[in-house]
């Protein structure tokens, strides 16, 4: 039970809650690679190929760097999934390397890509499939919406502050733990009860 308050496997809309983010957030993982090192480990965002028609179509519809295309997502599903630097840059060089991009000379530091011709042609081959893995990221961004509301964050901060402190003077008898256990299972039951 107390784990659970502390460690965050609680999972909603197929994804797992974190403390450090809000007991709402949505985690993807995608081989390990989400942003500060793959806390998610839920089911994986995209597999490699499905990522990179997705870094291709944000390219296509504006030269970006690989900073950009990370927040880019990021945006997209309202902060709960970014890819890691570890797989966009790679899959960048992969992309270059099937001639769907090309960088842009600049006088930035960071490479900026422009989509080519030919890598605007895959995007229109695979329009239907391109669409529907950005109508997913926009999905998950509602979602995040919908769920983010900073009241139950505070609240629920609030608790597991309280079960931390409790727990760490190890003061509790096991009928004090039992009541507590009472009194979340009751809160469960009457939030599942709301309409």
């Amino acid at each position: 039970m107390f784990h659970g308050m502390h460690g965050g496997r609680g999972r909603h809309c197929g994804s797992r809650g974190d403390w450090s983010r809000g007991p709402f957030s949505v985690h993807w993982d995608f081989g390990g690679d989400a942003r500060g090192g793959g806390r998610g480990r839920g089911r994986r965002m995209f597999d490699g190929g499905e990522l990179r028609l997705v870094l291709l179509k944000l390219i296509a519809d504006e030269p970006r760097h690989g900073y950009e295309l990370i927040r880019s997502i990021e945006e997209l599903t309202g902060g709960d999934y970014a890819p890691s630097p570890g797989v966009v840059y790679p899959t960048l060089t992969l992309l270059d390397e099937m001639g769907f991009i090309e960088e842009q000379a600049t006088d930035e530091k960071r490479k900026r890509y422009a989509a080519t011709d030919a890598g605007r042609a895959h995007i229109e081959e695979n329009k239907e499939q391109v669409d529907a893995l950005i109508e997913r990221l926009a999905h998950v961004g509602e979602r995040r919406q919908r769920t983010d509301g900073a009241p139950i964050r505070r609240a629920m901060g609030n608790l597991r502050v309280a079960l931390e402190h409790r727990l760490t003077k190890g003061d509790f008898s096991q009928d004090t733990l039992h009541d507590v256990a009472a009194l979340i299972d009751e809160v469960a039951q009457k939030i599942e009860r709301l309409r």
